[in-house]
């Protein structure tokens, strides 16, 4: 991994977040309580292939059958809490007060979207990231209920297919990511994805289905009409 020991010296600005995306780095805190962030650019790094996403028999029963109901851009401050909140196997977060306001803006503006998973009024998952030309960069994801997560995830990537993105970035790797067909790639080849996918004019709404219900958002990963 490349990174910069030192925090950033300047104003953390939208603007800058979006450079720094582009340029193929990005930002993290050592932990909630430093207000500094540093810039990470891994050896390897982690994506999903848009065209690689792993369905499971039993995931893809869960797809057709579950009783949630999912939504995108609805409330960015609760799914960035959920994400930053400890979890089993994760008991720190690198979500600090400097990351939840600069990408609280890059909501704001458009940027950065939200996939959330209801039961009725309570989110039990999600995920939030940036977009940028065609390509989406992941940042965080959670789930208070099983397979909520995954769900969301499902719903993304059939999202950006519909859209026309061609990159979805992960940062890192982890057993969950790969159980769903997440890669590592060397950076260079990573950054040659990432200049083709800037390239790209994708519509983060294209997607058409229903937007109310993830079950008519995965026609193409269940195989259902």
């Amino acid at each position: 991994m490349v990174r910069n020991q030192d925090p950033f010296s300047v104003e953390i600005t939208p603007d800058l977040i979006l450079r720094a995306y582009r340029a193929g780095i990005f930002p993290m805190a050592e932990d909630a309580q430093d207000e500094d962030l540093f810039w990470v650019s891994p050896e390897e790094r982690g994506i999903i292939p848009l065209d690689g996403f792993r369905v499971s028999k039993s995931f893809r029963k869960t797809l057709k059958t579950h009783p949630y109901i999912v939504t995108v851009d609805q409330d960015f401050d609760a799914v960035i809490d959920a994400c930053a909140t400890p979890a089993p196997g994760r008991t720190e977060t690198w979500i600090n007060n400097t990351i939840r306001g600069v990408y609280g803006e890059l909501f704001r503006r458009g940027d950065a979207h939200t996939v959330e998973v209801r039961d009725g009024e309570e989110l039990v998952g999600g995920l939030y990231g940036l977009a940028i030309g065609g390509a989406f960069f992941g940042e965080s994801m959670f789930h208070h209920r099983r397979d909520t997560s995954k769900i969301a995830l499902a719903h993304l990537v059939e999202r950006l297919n519909a859209g026309g993105y061609v990159l979805l970035d992960t940062q890192f790797i982890t057993p969950h990511l790969a159980s769903l067909g997440a890669i590592e790639i060397p950076r260079s080849a990573y950054e040659d994805r990432l200049a083709h996918a800037l390239a790209v004019e994708a519509d983060w709404h294209a997607w058409t289905a229903n937007p109310n219900d993830e079950r008519t958002a995965t026609s193409i990963l269940t195989g259902s009409p």
